[in-house]
């Protein structure tokens, strides 16, 4: 039984290169045919489209993540994909398919766990949640690009207001600082201090 359809991935009209996209960008539109792609840096948000058509949230993928494997099997995008951090996606599969295999399984593994961090932000005290997500996002140096104030709200499912607030609050206690980053606006780069976070 196979389980990829026909779809040629080696298309002259789908692009194999890397690609930047800025905050709020869209990447691609669910039902469009496209490519898979490996988040190599920034992240995604991926929206389903709801009962009357709106788009509401549906997971983030990290650097490392490979988002639109889907077209693989039907040939479109089943979500809408959208930057909320600068990005760089590269075409996936990179190389080898014997690895290929191996580095989708990976991925696989990665999103159930995201899954399972996300569903965790959408439920106990707001500060938490929202601690908890800015967590998820930073890098290892404790840099963070904060997404926008409605994307966190949306994925916490908090109210804008009281994302800001908690942010505020984050800042006062010294745990978010105000990080300058070349290229991004100076509300949303932070220093994210662990110690003070335990």
């Amino acid at each position: 039984m196979r389980l990829f359809s026909l779809v040629d991935r080696n298309k002259p009209s789908l692009a194999r290169q890397s690609r930047d996209y800025l905050p709020s960008q869209a990447i691609y539109r669910a039902g469009a045919d496209g490519l898979a792609w490996r988040v190599k840096s920034g992240v995604v948000r991926l929206d389903a489209a709801g009962k009357s058509g709106e788009a509401s949230f549906a997971s983030l993928a990290i650097a490392g993540d490979i988002v639109g494997c889907e077209t693989m099997l039907f040939g479109v995008y089943t979500f809408t994909a959208s930057a909320l951090t600068p990005c760089e996606l590269t075409p996936w599969p990179e190389g080898k398919s014997a690895t290929a295999g191996d580095s989708l399984l990976a991925s696989l593994a990665l999103a159930q766990q995201r899954a399972a961090d996300l569903v965790a932000l959408r439920g106990g005290q707001a500060s938490d949640r929202v601690l908890g997500l800015i967590r998820l996002l930073a890098d290892g140096a404790g840099r963070v690009i904060l997404p926008t104030r409605q994307d966190i709200a949306d994925i916490t499912d908090l109210r804008i207001e009281t994302i800001s607030r908690i942010i505020k609050g984050l800042e006062r206690a010294s745990i978010l600082l105000p990080l300058k980053m070349q290229g991004i606006h100076a509300t949303r780069g932070y220093s994210l201090h662990f110690a003070h976070a335990a």
